[in-house]
């Protein structure tokens, strides 16, 4: 159970790890926790459109590890990655050497890296999916320079699922969720319309 704990100790610092990628960006940021998060809502919902059957909890496990190496490596993002060379895999092999469930996490990481499978197709397109809509959030914002990473970003994408998937969100206003245009009567007076028949205003 020690090492249990320790693992979850290691798996906080991602809280406090920045996604790096945001600094070339200029506006933004973004944890590898919180990015991880959301790339996990994303393969789940992409599981459930998935044309393939797909092992959606190990689809899930996949985007919750992918970045669990950053903790000892931290996040190195396109421009680093020119210069810097990081042993990622002793990353892995140190944590599954520790680990009661070291064997799994490390073939999980080795599964995805590789994306052989539909689940780490899915999985990779999730990790891509989550950047682009940060960067479709950040251009709503006003940042010109979403617009010019968008296409790189669509083009690592791997399934048509998650391609058809990029253009909806790259066409949606990210503030649309919230803001329904019906819902105009709530934002005014604090509560739904009232009936056709009542006298309130």
């Amino acid at each position: 159970m020690e090492a249990i704990a320790h693992f979850l100790f290691e798996i906080g610092i991602l809280k406090r790890t920045p996604r790096s990628g945001f600094w070339f960006l200029g506006s933004g940021q973004e944890s590898v926790a919180e990015h991880s998060f959301r790339t996990a809502m994303i393969g789940f919902a992409l599981a459930q459109q998935s044309p393939e059957s797909v092992d959606v909890g190990r689809l899930v496990s996949l985007c919750l590890l992918h970045d669990v190496p950053e903790a000892r490596t931290s996040d190195l993002n396109y421009v680093h990655k020119r210069y810097v060379q990081v042993d990622e895999q002793r990353a892995i092999d140190d944590l599954a050497a520790r680990l009661p469930f070291g064997e799994q996490y490390a073939q999980l990481l080795e599964e995805f890296c590789q994306g052989g499978t539909a689940e780490a197709r899915l999985a990779r397109d999730a990790d891509q999916l989550e950047m682009i809509l940060a960067l479709k959030e950040y251009q709503d914002l006003g940042n010109p320079y979403a617009q010019k990473w968008y296409p790189h970003v669509k083009a690592r994408l791997q399934t048509e699922l998650a391609q058809e998937l990029a253009d909806t969100i790259w066409e949606t206003d990210s503030t649309q969720w919230w803001a329904q245009a019906g819902d105009r009567h709530w934002w005014i007076h604090g509560k739904e319309v009232p009936p056709a028949d009542s006298n309130a205003t």
